[in-house]
């Protein structure tokens, strides 16, 4: 049984999102055991919803045999105790089945990702969005970002048509956009910072009504990522600026150096910390040793350590 819609809302309005990486063995595999360890790990911290099968846990790269084993292990193991949201996309019968998988496991809530490779109008990526919402029952969250990008107007539209649709996630940066979205749809809607390392505009995202983001720096740096949200929360200016610059702006440059790395760097910084989830599947590849030695001083040198 999953929670209410209004438990969901609740904690997707405020409180530090989690979204773990997927564990894979040493040949590639899938690997459970890692997996439920991972998500209790993550309980043990202070954590408003756990966020499964999303970017930074390789939704692109999994078969449905390996998301039906990650929703389930997830739903088990979270109990209830903050919502669970796992990842939807690519055509719509595939969203559908996905939706529909993840509902029976006890999932609560999906992040609804862009359709697979194309670049289509704004009335398609409206009708691709529409048509899976209308066949699913679970509430929704939209993940604007790259070709499933929608304007304030449709995702209005959309909110106005899906009474399913219950959050915007995020993930283009644009500000004056999002504001527009912000200000035209109100609270209709639940709005989350999506953008990779999304610490680095969360200044930004705050000041037009954003109170919450995605934290993929979270599977290395837990205890970092919570001091850091709390204290942008509590308007600790110096502080905020301090970690920015001593922790999220190197991350964000080493980030930066080839593409993937949202994903990349997570996955290398899990394992530094000792909570090694193996590697990233191709088409992503990991960091080289420089640059592993270029995130353990970042780690390092972080003001909170973990």
């Amino acid at each position: 049984m999953a929670l209410s819609i209004e438990e969901t809302r609740k904690a997707l309005s405020d409180g530090l999102l989690s979204f773990p990486v997927t564990d894979m063995d040493d040949s590639d595999k899938f690997n459970p055991s890692t997996y439920a360890d991972r998500i209790q790990w993550f309980l043990e911290h202070d954590i408003s919803a756990v966020f499964v099968a999303g970017g930074t846990g390789e939704f692109f790269s999994l078969s449905q045999d390996e998301y039906q084993q990650i929703v389930t292990i997830a739903s088990e193991t979270v109990d209830k105790k903050v919502p669970v949201i796992s990842s939807a996309g690519r055509s719509i019968p595939e969203a559908i089945e996905f939706s529909r998988m993840a509902e029976k496991a006890g999932i609560d809530a999906i992040l609804l990702m862009p359709p697979y490779l194309i670049n289509a109008p704004q009335e398609g990526i409206y009708s691709y969005a529409k048509t899976i919402l209308d066949n699913i029952h679970l509430p929704v969250i939209y993940y604007n970002r790259s070709n499933g990008s929608l304007s304030s107007e449709y995702v209005e539209k959309l909110a106005d048509n899906c009474p399913n649709l219950i959050g915007l996630k995020d993930g283009t940066g644009n500000i004056q956009e999002l504001n527009d979205t912000i200000k035209s749809i109100g609270d209709r809607l639940v709005y989350i910072g999506g953008v990779p390392t999304a610490e680095i505009i969360s200044e930004a995202y705050l000041s037009i009504g954003v109170n919450t983001y995605s934290s993929a720096v979270f599977n290395f740096v837990p205890d970092l990522a919570n001091f850091y949200y709390k204290s942008l929360r509590a308007g600790h200016t110096q502080v905020v600026h301090k970690i920015l610059k001593e922790f999220f702006i190197p991350f964000v440059r080493l980030r930066n150096r080839k593409s993937g790395y949202a994903v990349s760097l997570i996955k290398a910084g899990a394992k530094l910390i000792g909570k090694d989830a193996g590697n990233v599947r191709p088409p992503l590849t990991m960091p080289n040793e420089e640059e592993v030695r270029v995130l353990k001083g970042i780690v390092d040198a972080a003001i909170f350590k973990n």
